[in-house]
C-alpha cells in the first residue's frame, strides 16, 4: 500500500536527486539499488534509489529509476523517467503540494500520481 508518483525528467538519477532536495527542500540519500529478478535463471536487473524519511508521521519516501541499460522497472510505463514511492499516509493537501513542487521543476516534464492497481508490474515496486 503505496502511493507512486510518476516522473519524467531527462536527468542522471543523482542530478535530479539534487534538485528535488534543493527546490523541495527534501533529504534523498542514495541507498542500495533496486533489484528485480525478471527471470529466475539470470542475475537480478538493478534501478538506482535514493531514500528519505520523515519521522513525523513515519512516512518514507524511495526515488527510483525506471530505466537502466537492460530495460525499464515497470515495462508498461517506458516513457517514465523515474518513480517516486510513499509509504504511510500522506494527506490530500500535501501530496498536492508535492506534486505541484515537482511539476513546477523546469527539468520535470511532467509528475503525476499513478493508480498502483492499474499496473501489471507493480510487484516490481515492492521494497
Amino acid at each position: 500500500d503505496f502511493v507512486l508518483i510518476a516522473i519524467t525528467a531527462s536527468l542522471k538519477d543523482y542530478v535530479l536527486c539534487h534538485k528535488i532536495n534543493n527546490n523541495l527542500n527534501l533529504e534523498f540519500c542514495k541507498i542500495d539499488d533496486h533489484e528485480v529478478f525478471f527471470n529466475p535463471d539470470e542475475a537480478p536487473l538493478a534501478f538506482s534509489k535514493y531514500y528519505f524519511f520523515i519521522e513525523e508521521g513515519e512516512q518514507e519516501y524511495y526515488l527510483i529509476s525506471n530505466r537502466n541499460s537492460e530495460g525499464f522497472l515497470v515495462p508498461e510505463m517506458n516513457k517514465v523517467d523515474f518513480f517516486m514511492i510513499i509509504h504511510q499516509y500522506i494527506d490530500k493537501e500535501d501530496l498536492n503540494a508535492l506534486l505541484s513542487g515537482l511539476n513546477k521543476m523546469p527539468d520535470i516534464q511532467v509528475a503525476a500520481q499513478i493508480e498502483v492497481k492499474k499496473l501489471k508490474s507493480k510487484e516490481n515496486l515492492v521494497m
